[in-house]
């Protein structure tokens, strides 16, 4: 964004900014010229720096049968981001400009029975940033000052960007007690990828990552996977006597969505055992309730983080030794927006990111663009 701004020791605050917009009902995205938000006397304003494209973004950059029902146009879209504070509401005290933060992409409402319990993330009335409100692709966000979270010192800047759908694999993982036990990861996708590295952080015994794409099982056993199998030609239990397991899985996390996935799954628990449920199914599925009933199986279903438990989780993790970045693998200029996102719905990334600074990814002007060997599919 050009202008006298950006010359100066103490450039004058710009008026508008670049942001990736759905214009209107259709398909595809449009960098476009739009006002910086305003922000309320208990917000925060974000000078955005990078991005991760997310599988909602997706959906609505398609314009699926749900981005139709669920999006209002014109709208700002993404919400995984990290960027630097600079400027606070009157009200706010606890964060200043230069800060690095992210945000926690729920906006709830703060006075229905679960949120003044302290349960925020149980929300009914819960608004998705960059789906019900303007989101964190552009170059400024605004957020109500309890959906900021400041950043640990040391923490990586492009996995602070990340920090949305790492929240996702670090609620999924440790959905149950994982610690000497052995656990299924059904989809290698990038949530599912984060959760096979957080899993073994946590000290999981074995780690069977189900996957039918090559290079998402190359990624997956890169982030620790024990084992990796095509589900197309191998089954569950196949690997039970390879791994000295006596019954089956102990956990499951199921990142895929597909019916069969989580059928499968289910017929290789172990009595006792506890399936955590993030992948969002696009039909109806069947399943073997007496095998859930005689295996006294509990199934829970995931959604988004715990606020802000999780958060507090992932940074001690990562402070702690955990390394997620390999789950990143391609970085784009946000003027290659059209690039980023054909390579994140192309199968053959895993987290893709987009830098909001001025030069891109390197530095090297509007344009650059990166991609690291060895990568997965989205």
């Amino acid at each position: 964004m050009a202008g006298p701004h950006r010359q100066g020791l103490n450039p004058p605050m710009p008026t508008t900014m670049l942001a990736l917009v759905k214009p209107s009902a259709g398909p595809g995205l449009r960098l476009e010229e739009r006002p910086i938000p305003e922000h309320g006397i208990n917000d925060v304003l974000i000078r955005v720096e990078r991005t991760g494209i997310c599988g909602t973004d997706l959906h609505i950059d398609a314009w699926d049968a749900w981005a139709a029902r669920t999006i209002v146009p014109p709208r700002i879209v993404g919400h995984e981001f990290a960027g630097r504070i600079v400027s606070v509401g009157s009200n706010v005290t606890d964060f200043t400009p230069g800060d690095l933060v992210s945000g926690e992409g729920h906006v709830v409402c703060g006075r229905c029975r679960h949120c003044l319990a302290g349960r925020r993330q149980l929300c009914a009335s819960t608004i998705g940033l960059g789906v019900e409100r303007d989101g964190a692709f552009a170059e400024y966000v605004a957020l109500p000052m309890t959906n900021v979270w400041q950043h640990w010192p040391g923490i990586d800047e492009e996995i602070a960007a990340i920090f949305d759908p790492f929240g996702n694999a670090v609620h999924t993982a440790l959905a149950f007690p994982v610690l000497g036990e052995d656990v299924l990861v059904s989809g290698a996708g990038p949530i599912g990828l984060m959760a096979i590295a957080v899993v073994r952080h946590a000290g999981a015994r074995h780690i069977v990552v189900s996957e039918p794409n090559p290079g998402r099982r190359r990624l997956a056993e890169q982030m620790g996977a024990t084992l990796t199998i095509d589900p197309r030609v191998r089954e569950l239990a196949d690997v039970f006597a390879e791994l000295d397991m006596v019954e089956g899985f102990d956990v499951a996390l199921e990142m895929s969505g597909n019916p069969t996935a989580l059928r499968a799954a289910i017929a290789a628990m172990a009595h006792g055992g506890g399936v955590a449920i993030l992948g969002i199914p696009t039909q109806e599925m069947v399943l073997d309730v007496n095998a859930i009933v005689f295996k006294m199986l509990t199934l829970r279903g995931i959604y988004g983080r715990e606020m802000y438990e999780t958060w507090y989780k992932m940074t001690v993790m990562l402070q702690s030794g955990l390394d997620i970045r390999p789950a990143i693998t391609h970085r784009f200029s946000h003027r290659d927006h059209l690039a980023a996102f054909e390579v994140a719905r192309s199968g053959d990334a895993a987290k893709v990111i987009m830098d909001w600074r001025a030069a891109g990814p390197d530095e090297t002007g509007p344009g650059a663009a990166r991609s690291d060997e060895g990568a997965g599919s989205q």
